[in-house]
């Protein structure tokens, strides 16, 4: 039996086979296990069986990549016409049929899938005879001693980041490497456990930038902005006392000061007349290699903005070849540090009256986000690569260049327990859907969402990004009508004697 570290020697080898022109027969095992604290596992809920099922996108690449096999892993299975509108997606629906298989453990237990994997030996024994005597590599979310595991039981490579260097990917830790790069990063201190930190830290960033109007305290160990909230420095017109913040920091949530005493940040709410969230995903290759993948803007809300709601692509032309600038040289401070694998690194960008621009680094992200799906509904379903200098998608087949416009949260509690099929079919109808001969419309995803909580999500594909947020809301505009008919329909059922 191999370590893990010597399964990883082999990683090079499998990913060789699992790129355009390979005649390799290979396997790609996806494991969307979102292991995370128990903290973050309960907020989300049911709702990670649906995130889960956004990897349904990564099949897609058995219509581009002849000699791939995808084996996905879920809690749960996609129903028959979930699986059937990704089959007829792509230019090969045969070959994704015969490329394709759904591992499912049926079991909605709030814990990672890594974890309910491993008390599965028949499911394993499924992954090893799929696998065979093919190369093949583990696709996971991020990384832990569980995915280590389930590597060890199936004696695979993953792609991913030994966890041991996980720290590499906290609030503080990202702080010190966008230093070392060479990046620029907002004001702001490390090393955060207690109020009094807090307050040290909130009085430094004062002196190093007098006109900030707020601060934004960060978990180190947290995802999706939410660890992240927002302590106004103002009181009123002008800035607030000492006395008056400490009030406002002592009275967070007891729980969010509880685990801000396992570290965190505190550093300046980057302001302007227009402000921006870029980030920028990154291949780290076994060979040393940084591939910046794609630039994005991020769409963020909630109750202190921080939280990721979906993306554009590709990010603003404005700082687009800034930010992937800035995300390669992190990636090459990564990899000195032995990682590999995908990771994503997100900015803030602010905008002045006269129009410039000033790119700041936030955060690293040491796993897959919410920008891998959409990427990979594109790079399937329409090949080709990013320019990081042009800031655009160019395409294989040498068509104009493309941008999409994407969501996770298109949600209604009415449209709890609405079937898919409906939603496929009228998207469909609308004639919305995307089309693979001219790379040019709207693909579904977290479809097992609407029997959850009522949330879909989908990518829009247009020739340019006006296009593609005109595919979006028209889709989304098709999906509410589809909605509503049927909720209609459901009530006049139930009047019928």
């Amino acid at each position: 039996m191999k370590s893990f570290a010597e399964l990883q020697a082999g990683l090079g080898h499998a990913l060789a086979a699992n790129t355009e022109g390979s005649s390799t027969p290979h396997v790609v095992i996806a494991l969307p296990s979102y292991s995370a604290s128990d903290s973050l596992l309960r907020h989300y809920g049911e709702r990670i069986l649906a995130l889960e099922h956004r990897y349904l996108l990564a099949t897609l690449m058995t219509h581009r990549l002849e000699r791939a096999r995808l084996v996905l892993v879920s809690s749960i299975a996609p129903t028959p016409d979930v699986l059937d509108y990704h089959r007829r997606l792509g230019p090969r629906p045969q070959a994704w049929g015969a490329g394709t298989q759904v591992v499912a453990l049926e079991d909605t237990s709030p814990q990672s899938l890594a974890e309910k994997l491993l008390r599965r030996p028949d499911a394993l024994d499924r992954l090893r005879r799929a696998v065979g005597d093919r190369p093949a590599f583990i696709e996971p979310w991020n990384v832990t001693e569980h995915e280590v595991a389930v590597a060890e039981r199936l004696q695979l490579p993953v792609n991913g980041m030994d966890p041991s260097l996980w720290h590499l990917g906290f609030k503080g830790a990202g702080r010190k490497l966008f230093a070392r790069a060479g990046v620029p990063l907002p004001a702001g201190v490390e090393d955060v456990r207690t109020v009094d930190d807090v307050l040290r830290g909130i009085e430094a960033i004062r002196a190093a930038r007098p006109d900030v109007s707020a601060v934004v305290v960060k978990h180190d160990d947290s995802y999706a902005g939410d660890g992240n909230t927002v302590v106004n420095l103002l009181d009123g017109p002008v800035p607030a006392d000492t006395q008056t913040l400490a009030r406002r920091v002592a009275a967070l949530p007891p729980g969010y000061l509880a685990e801000l005493a396992r570290g965190g940040i505190v550093e300046e709410l980057v302001t302007g007349t227009e402000v921006t969230t870029p980030s920028a995903q990154v291949d780290l290759l076994p060979d040393g290699r940084v591939v910046v993948l794609a630039t994005h803007e991020q769409v963020v809300g909630g109750t202190n903005g921080q939280v990721f709601l979906g993306c554009r692509f590709p990010a603003d032309p404005v700082h687009a070849a800034e930010v992937a600038r800035h995300a390669r040289a992190v990636g090459e401070q990564l990899v000195a540090a032995g990682a590999l694998g995908r990771v994503s690194v997100d900015f803030v960008a602010s905008r002045d009256p006269s129009g410039a621009s000033r790119v700041f680094a936030l955060e690293v992200n040491l796993r897959k986000g919410g920008t891998t799906h959409p990427y990979a509904a594109l790079r399937n379903l329409v090949p080709g690569r990013y320019d990081e200098v042009l800031g655009q998608w160019v395409t294989t087949a040498g068509n104009a260049p493309r941008a999409y416009v994407c969501t996770d949260n298109l949600l209604d509690e009415s449209w709890v327990g609405l079937s898919p099929g409906p939603v496929i079919d009228a998207v469909r109808r609308a004639g919305l859907q995307l089309d693979h001969r001219t790379g040019v419309g709207v693909v579904l995803h977290m479809l097992s969402g609407l029997a959850i909580d009522g949330r879909i999500g989908l990518t829009a594909i247009g020739l340019d990004a006006a296009h593609a947020q005109e595919l979006h809301d028209a889709a989304c505009r098709v999906i509410a009508a589809t909605a509503a008919e049927a909720t209609h329909e459901g009530r006049l059922a139930g009047l019928t004697p």
